[in-house]
């Protein structure tokens, strides 16, 4: 025989529930309350992260010291690339307290610092050779299909922009952060061929040829 418990009925003509069922059902609710939440959490950090209009590589991460009063102060040290995959990439560095914050200043003074570059087609406009303090990178274009020959810096940043066809040869000096700068002063110095001394000249001169042989 099963022990049914007289059922308790409220003033408006429905079942009242009991303590334990009315425990488990706000149990329930709240596990349902908090994967809508979570859901919801992960859709806004997608849409986020399909609105991002630049994206970002890490080229170093060092930890630096300064000598105070009380001892040594430790910080780290982050040097971060920012492009939108076409013709736009920044150059940033800066220091934090701990690795994530050193990283997103960095990120936010690559935006600052960006710059849009010239390109023909793949590739850069013309050869270009440029010097900081001790780096010294040469860049030279290159014929579609030959993919990008360069040192890891060089990579690192020209992955971030449109060229897909490059060589690149990184000398002297090591030191990353010069050879970022290097590779950025090169990438400014790019000149479109119909800014070329003697490039209108030439356009005359066929646009003439041209009418002739017609």
């Amino acid at each position: 025989m099963e022990n049914k418990q007289p059922k308790v009925i409220n003033k408006a003509g429905t079942t009242k529930l009991t303590d334990e069922a009315a425990a488990a059902k706000e149990a329930k609710a709240e596990r349902e309350f908090r994967g809508r939440r979570r859901d919801n959490r992960r859709n806004r950090r997608a849409a986020e992260e399909g609105k991002k209009e630049f994206d970002s590589v890490n080229i170093s991460i060092n930890r630096v010291s300064r000598t105070v009063k009380g001892g040594r102060r430790m910080r780290f040290q982050a040097l971060v690339a920012v492009g939108n995959h076409k013709n736009k990439v920044g150059v940033g560095m800066a220091k934090g307290a701990d690795v994530t914050s050193a990283v997103q200043k960095a990120e936010r003074r690559a935006k600052k610092n960006m710059i849009t570059i010239n390109m023909n087609g793949e590739t850069i406009c013309h050869e270009v050779e440029t010097k900081i303090t001790g780096a010294h990178v040469l860049m030279k274009p290159a014929a579609p299909g030959t993919g990008i020959i360069a040192g890891g810096v060089v990579r690192s940043i020209i992955g971030l922009t449109g060229i897909k066809n490059l060589i690149s040869k990184s000398l002297g000096s090591t030191n990353k952060a010069n050879i970022a700068y290097a590779v950025m002063d090169g990438l400014k110095a790019q000149v479109p061929k119909s800014e070329w001394n003697g490039a209108k000249k030439a356009d005359k001169a066929e646009k003439s040829a041209k009418k002739e042989d017609k």
